[in-house]
């Protein structure tokens, strides 16, 4: 053979091997997927999953109704990755995460835009080997990855949803549901269990009575796992994660039963997102009084007293805050969610639909967040602290033009006026009958944006 064919042959395949050990720290895992099921109990493989973080708003958009107004507000005839505003997913992200401490990754997935007609429901090539390729690069870092049935479970039923219909055509429902499946568990049978199936997302059923919407959901789960084990390769002892009824706590502990299984390796899936309010609209912007802890802790708890006390081990697949909320309360929030489920021994899988880790350059926006994070999920025993405010520097000169305001509540007022009196138009409201200190700020302006400029009129009320 001629040696001018035969070094660009020696050379390609180097590079080849090379970009496929470009992660560096494997975390204990091979740099590529090796195929291999461990005896690891579910248990053993949660505990081993350490930070985890959602890939949201990308391989789980589709035609959808996002806003509730009865109409699809993105569409597209080839529904893509990039239909909700994110750029295209590279390999150079998971390299950033893998670097930044995450373990484990959830690729959230909607199937619905991209099946051929009954009764194949045939997925789109371009579209499964898509799912693959984002599935490898995250494997090519040593990551677990959970795959699932995403907004196919949705709200919006005439625009495409279709699982919520099972209430009324369980029967057909549960062909589509099989058929697609099928096709993901021969796509992906022979990875190793660091690949986990997830049934479904935030599924349950008001049309009907409760308990009956209990029983549908149990009895997808189990069709779920009758399907998977009998579908050949690695997937007898994969591990896979069954979706709560409507993934809530509380009424996954009163509904939920786990389904039998023949490997014993299923892993109940929740949710949360409590106060609701507080973590969806950022409205109240504030959290961490002692009734709200409390209900963190008792809700928690109970997860713990039904399911994990009793062998059952438990994955937070969502959890965040809008970011219209304070970052103060964010973070503390945050890391009181995830320092909770590490004693309990449930991992956690933060929901960012791209507001949080910036998918161009890769850097988190909320300075101290993965900090927190990564403290919260590491094991350390320690009490959660509600983050310092950040100050505005101390030099505020006559050409200062704008500051970072923080948040003032619990300060007095005097203090306030003293430093930033020169700066900001301070208008006090006092207020009688509050159990705070005489002087003490209850209540600041809401500032819209991170940053106030001079001359910026900010009202306090402070108790009198």
């Amino acid at each position: 053979m001629n040696l001018k064919r035969i070094l660009p042959l020696i050379l390609s395949v180097v590079l080849a091997l090379t970009s496929l050990t470009a992660c560096g720290d494997k975390g204990g895992s091979e740099a590529v997927d090796n195929g291999k099921i461990r005896d690891m109990a579910s248990t053993e493989i949660v505990k081993d999953m350490g930070l985890g973080w959602n890939l949201g708003n990308t391989l789980d958009v589709c035609n959808a109704d996002r806003n509730g107004d009865g109409g699809v507000d993105e569409s597209s005839e080839k529904v893509d990755e990039t239909l909700w505003g994110n750029p295209k997913t590279k390999k150079a992200l998971f390299e950033s995460l893998k670097k930044d401490g995450v373990k484990s990754v959830r690729i959230p997935v909607t199937w619905r835009d991209h099946l051929g007609e009954a009764p194949d429901y045939k997925i789109d090539e371009d579209w499964m080997n898509r799912v693959q390729e984002i599935v490898d690069y995250a494997r090519s870092c040593g990551m677990y990855v959970i795959i699932n049935l995403h907004h196919d479970g949705g709200d919006d039923l005439e625009c495409g949803a279709w699982i919520k219909n099972a209430d009324k055509d369980y029967d057909g429902v549960m062909e589509k549901y099989k058929a697609i499946w099928k096709q993901i568990a021969e796509r992906f049978k022979d990875y190793s269990d660091y690949l986990v199936f997830e049934s479904m997302n935030e599924v349950g059923f008001d049309n009907v009575s409760e308990d009956k919407g209990f029983e549908i959901v149990n009895k997808i789960n189990q069709e779920f796992v009758n399907l998977i084990r009998s579908s050949g390769g690695n997937n007898e002892k994969r591990h896979l994660l069954i979706a709560g009824y409507w993934t809530d706590i509380t009424k996954s502990c009163t509904g939920v039963v786990m389904p039998e299984d023949t490997a014993d390796r299923c892993i109940l899936s929740v949710h949360y997102y409590t106060p609701w309010q507080f973590c969806i609209n950022g409205d109240p912007a504030t959290w961490g009084s002692e009734a709200e802890i409390s209900e963190l802790n008792r809700l928690f708890d109970m997860l713990n007293d039904k399911f994990i006390s009793n062998g059952v081990p438990v994955i937070l697949g969502e959890y965040g805050v809008n970011s219209a909320a304070e970052d103060v309360s964010r973070i503390y929030w945050c890391e009181s969610v995830v320092k909770k489920c590490t004693d309990l021994g449930i991992a956690t899988f933060f929901w960012d639909n791209g507001e949080e880790v910036d998918r161009e350059t890769y850097e988190w926006r909320t300075d101290g967040l993965l900090d927190a994070l990564k403290k919260a999920s590491s094991g350390e025993d320690y009490t959660v602290e509600r983050p310092k405010e950040k100050e505005p520097a101390d030099d505020i000169t006559e050409d200062t033009k704008m500051i970072q305001l923080p948040d003032f509540v619990g300060r007095q007022i005097d203090e306030v006026k003293e430093k930033y009196g020169d700066f900001l138009d301070i208008k006090v409201i006092e207020k009688e009958g509050s159990d705070a200190k005489t002087g003490e700020i209850i209540k600041q302006d809401t500032i819209e944006g991170t940053f106030t400029e001079r001359g910026k009129t900010v009202t306090f009320t402070v108790a009198k």
